[in-house]
């Protein structure tokens, strides 16, 4: 019986499927998509975006940092906590 390994499936663009000529900063909702929840731009093998979006994509994302609609970096908060010397750490 021969084994068959499933192909995964080819992402596409989805910017050159709905046609969008522009990627505009100020669409943070769409922008946040092709962000991960550290505030890192997802690579294009992930999101399957063409090198051209990605590029624009990216500056869009940039752009939507420095006008403070987007973190640079998000905090991490994390439960541990130093318990021999009662605070945290």
């Amino acid at each position: 019986m021969a084994e068959y390994v499933s192909q995964p499936r080819k992402k596409y663009c989805q910017f050159c499927k709905d046609e969008v000529e522009y990627i505009d900063f100020k669409e943070i909702n769409l922008l946040r998509k092709y962000v991960t929840d550290r505030g890192k731009i997802k690579p294009r093998r992930v999101t399957g975006t063409c090198t051209q979006h990605q590029h624009e994509l990216a500056v869009a994302v940039k752009r939507a940092r420095e006008m403070a609609l987007l973190p640079y970096v998000v905090s991490v908060v994390s439960g541990r906590s130093d318990r021999k010397r009662g605070r945290e750490v």
